[in-house]
């Protein structure tokens, strides 16, 4: 049975002992849990960050099998469920707090206080908008990254990251839109996610 010093060990040699102890120290919030959210939090359970929070209300539906990090046996169950289970496959060490809740001005603080960073993964424009909006006015003390086009079959090249203040970062081509475009393809959504997991690891570390 491997133990969690034998884990962080190993992650150490990869990342370096000082690069580590910064993440296994961190909280980050994931909003959202779908193709962005789960993917976010795979690369980031593999990276050892120390907790994560969980949030969303929704269940595993069929069709989300194309891109996010769920099971066949899993359809029916709710995200903020199935989750934490596969991650702690990846990463038995990892402190999960899951909420199967939908997040609002009215939740969005107790729900996001503990966190270091905040991951906007929202499929919903007027949910973005909101989070966005939230996090910005009322909590600027924390960081925030968000994502905006990741859908088509455009260049992955297009697929990028932006600065856009001191604080909060843009993942995506900043375009494509799926109600328009009606093509969500697993290897574009995950390359969105991964500028937005390389983002936070990049904040964790102190290099933004």
């Amino acid at each position: 049975m491997i133990t969690q010093e034998e884990f962080l060990n190993a992650l150490a040699k990869k990342h370096s002992s000082e690069l580590q102890d910064k993440f296994t120290k961190s909280t980050v919030a994931i909003c959202g849990l779908g193709g962005l959210g789960s993917n976010i939090a795979v690369s980031l359970a593999r990276a050892g960050v120390g907790k994560l929070i969980l949030i969303d209300f929704d269940r595993i539906e069929i069709t989300n099998l194309n891109r996010q990090q769920y099971k066949l046996s899993q359809i029916g169950i709710a995200k903020a469920q199935a989750l934490p289970e596969n991650l702690r496959e990846i990463n038995p060490f990892i402190t999960l707090e899951a909420h199967n809740v939908k997040i609002s001005e009215q939740n969005a603080r107790e729900l996001l206080k503990d966190s270091h960073v905040i991951c906007e993964a929202f499929d919903n424009a007027r949910e973005k908008a909101m989070l966005t909006n939230y996090v910005l006015e009322n909590m600027p003390e924390k960081y925030l990254v968000a994502a905006s086009g990741m859908a088509g079959v455009n260049s992955p090249n297009e697929i990028r990251t932006r600065k856009i203040s001191k604080r909060f970062y843009l993942c995506g081509d900043e375009i494509s839109d799926v109600n328009e475009l009606g093509v969500l393809l697993s290897a574009r959504v995950m390359l969105c996610a991964a500028h937005q997991a390389l983002t936070v690891l990049r904040i964790l570390a102190n290099l933004e």
